[in-house]
């Protein structure tokens, strides 16, 4: 500064950098609390209309100027800059920082807009009161004159610098900032639409027809003709011959240093966009190839518009230093973003397109994947339809992210949907898992949280084993709520020597079951409890007769905007049981006679139901299941009816736990056929094991009108099957 006094300052410095924006220039000179100028830096009187000893001790106002609009020579002072100057001035006496604009006389006697800043200092044994710092846009012709100055600002730190960055449109954004205005008035970046598309880079060299889609456009202006005619997001073709196919086809910059009007209508006639001639016509231009692995992956186009330097060969080489830099990113963008598709698709592969429940129960589900930065994550939630009127409830939680986690996600909905088919009671269901997560963790360590229930239409009871989930949500009718007691289990993977119990829960009738994964109650700014109890005010009252639909919206109400959201599965089920005239139960006694009783027992409801001609099968199949209880098992023996929409089951409930098994018999022995006879005249069969023995069950399908006349009557819709 002149005359170069020592300057203590209170207030924050000024820090201006000659890269913040190359097509301007900065000037800081020192006012007093008048306005009078009392220093200045070594390059204002080489930019104002001014000698040093001129500039000192004059007013701030008397440097402005206005150019007239008959184009004569600048007037000075500029009229309205005292009012602009006397508003700095108050500013500074409030001690605050101000900003407006004045118009200023140059050296070369025009006239030029600038920003000025007005900084209050404190000075020891100086005039100055403030610093005004003025940025006055740079002529074009003398623009991109400095090629330092230049490479300073293509070639320093670039790299991605925060965790949005391996975006394709984000990365675009920034190197188009660092072309413009520093390096070309506008510039565009376009990469391979395979990239884009299918996260791959060709094997082979791409040819001057290969599809490329447009990132980003950028003009030193904000031109918005520039925008309509290169508009963002396009995949085009460029035509043969074009700089654009010469750079694609041989890997190498292509320079031209004024692209002729003729040059410019062909290429605005090839993409049917006429302004594409006149913005381009007598432009500078320097198309770049970014090379990744020897390929070109993308181009880099600049353009300096007539009135400015022309582009040359030191340029072209400096330019393609920074292509070089920035296809680096590229290629990181292509890989990670390949790993994240190939981690999105293999989840969402493995979770349920369908889930099949009994005619009684309504079950809807959510599936809400992370933010953007922990999208893939391995929870998962399923609904299986079980023999006799019950449902397997699930909801489970694989800890981690990536692909690790969604594989290993998949191998336990796969594993559960196979153990919720051999029926095993809950407890042992999860047991059976957690043998599944230790084999696993043998090759790479890995545990999950699950919670499986197993609702019953015709007693009304859950049956529920947890593993290290948090406990499901009770909604009663009348809509007061409940979070249900567990037994304490570790997580799947690391129970080892520990016991998983099975708790049962009656159910009223018309009760909501809400199974949900951690990350809808818990986040990085949310206490546990927190999101608990706003769960159980979402399901309060009238949540029951809501729509299962508007309930799982208005489970996720208020976790979309968490930037760093775990994902979310939500599983809600209103459980009903089966109408009491579908469901019969006839108590028998452990004597052969029973068995007559029991064929002469069906005749009645299976009259009632419309099925008569269900009625010989049924009871040959009836006659032969009672003959099995009473044969091998003591006490009491129970048959039960259950009429569903779409089968007719039969249950025998006896007290042996024995699970009977087919025989290979010999074609001369007269016993042990009775199970093939069973699984032949049925539609399928089975055995489970039951808290005082077992169930022996078959199914048969209900003939179509009946089914059809049964669902309208019931208000539902067809069931769904895996």
């Amino acid at each position: 500064m002149t005359p170069g006094k020592k300057v203590s300052r209170k207030a924050p410095p000024v820090t201006v950098s000659p890269t913040a924006s190359p097509s301007v220039r900065t000037l800081i000179l020192g006012i007093d609390r008048t306005g009078r100028i009392v220093q200045h830096d070594r390059t204002a009187p080489k930019i104002l209309a001014r000698s040093s000893d001129d500039l000192l001790g004059v007013n701030l106002a008397d440097i402005t100027a206005t150019q007239p609009k008959d184009g004569g020579a600048p007037v000075s002072p500029d009229k309205g800059a005292t009012l602009v100057v006397a508003g700095l001035l108050e500013a500074i006496k409030s001690d605050r920082e101000a900003n407006d604009m004045i118009s200023i006389a140059l050296a070369d006697g025009t006239v030029a807009s600038s920003v000025v800043t007005a900084r209050p200092m404190s000075a020891g044994g100086s005039d100055v009161s403030a610093f005004v710092i003025l940025q006055i846009p740079i002529p074009s012709g003398e623009r991109f004159i400095e090629p330092g100055l230049m490479r300073e600002v293509l070639l320093r730190d670039s790299g991605p610098s925060d965790e949005d960055t391996l975006d394709f449109s984000d990365l675009a954004k920034k190197m188009t900032e660092q072309l413009v205005p520093a390096f070309c008035t506008a510039a565009e970046v376009l990469v391979l639409e395979s990239l884009i598309g299918d996260n791959e880079v060709p094997a082979h060299g791409p040819d001057a027809n290969v599809p490329l889609r447009r990132l980003h456009v950028k003009h030193d202006k904000e031109n918005p003709a520039w925008q309509a005619a290169f508009p963002v997001g396009e995949i085009l073709r460029f035509p043969a011959g074009s700089p654009y196919a010469r750079s694609i086809e041989s890997g190498a910059p292509v320079l031209e240093t004024s692209i002729t009007p003729e040059a410019a209508k062909k290429l605005a006639r090839a993409w049917r966009r006429k302004p594409v001639g006149g913005l381009l016509s007598d432009t500078s231009m320097l198309v770049l190839p970014a090379i990744s692995k020897g390929k070109v992956v993308g181009l880099f186009c600049c353009f300096r518009e007539l009135g400015t330097r022309r582009f040359d060969r030191y340029d072209m080489e400096m330019a393609m230093d920074f292509a070089g830099r920035q296809a680096v990113f590229f290629d990181h963008a292509t890989r990670y973003n390949r790993e994240h598709a190939t981690a999105l698709t293999l989840q969402r592969a493995m979770l349920p397109t369908h889930l099949s429940y009994p005619s009684s129960i309504d079950v809807r589900h959510r599936y809400l994947p992370g933010s953007e930065l922990v999208e893939v994550g391995g929870d998962w939630y399923e609904s299986i339809r079980l023999p006799g009127a019950r449902v397997a409830l699930v909801v489970g939680d694989v800890a981690g992210h990536g692909v690790r986690a969604a594989v290993t996600m998949g191998r336990l909905r796969t594993a559960i949907q196979t153990l919720a088919m051999l029926e095993l009671p809950p407890a042992a269901t999860l047991q059976q898992l957690d043998e599944l997560m230790q084999n696993i963790g043998e090759r790479e360590p890995h545990f999950a949280t699950c919670a499986y229930g197993v609702y019953d239409a015709v007693t009304g009871e859950i049956e529920l084993a947890v593993a290290g989930h948090l406990p499901p949500l009770l909604v009663n009718p009348d809509g007061t709520n409940e979070y249900l007691e567990v037994a304490p289990s570790p997580p799947l993977g690391i129970i080892d020597d520990g016991v998983v119990e099975t708790t049962r829960h009656p159910v009223e009738d018309g009760s909501l079951f809400v199974l949900y994964t951690d990350g809808l109650v818990e986040s990085r700014d949310r206490d546990i409890s927190e999101g608990l109890d706003r769960l159980q005010v979402a399901f309060g009252e009238g949540a029951p007769e809501k729509d299962l639909e508007d309930l799982c919206k208005t489970a996720l109400d208020g976790v979309y905007s968490d930037a760093k959201r775990d994902d979310i599965a939500v599983l809600i089920a209103k459980l009903r049981r089966i109408p009491e005239d579908h469901r019969i139960n006839f108590p028998l006694e452990p004597e052969l006679s029973s068995v007559r009783q029991a064929r002469s027992m069906i005749r009645d409801p299976l009259k009632r139901w419309g099925l008569e001609d269900l009625i010989p099968v049924t009871e040959l199949l009836v006659s032969e299941l009672v003959t099995n209880a009473i044969k091998y098992a003591n006490g009491e023996t129970l048959l039960q009816l259950i009429l569903e929409p779409d089968r007719l089951t039969c249950e025998v409930h006896d007290t042996s736990p024995a699970l009977p098994r087919v025989l290979q018999v010999d074609k001369d022995a007269e016993n042990g056929r009775g199970l093939h006879v069973v699984s032949q005249l049925s539609a399928r069969w089975g055995a489970r094991r039951s808290q005082s023995g077992k169930v022996v069950w078959c199914e048969q399908p209900v003939p179509a009108d009946i089914a059809d006349a049964m669902r309208l009557a019931m208000g539902i819709e067809p069931p769904i099957f895996h």
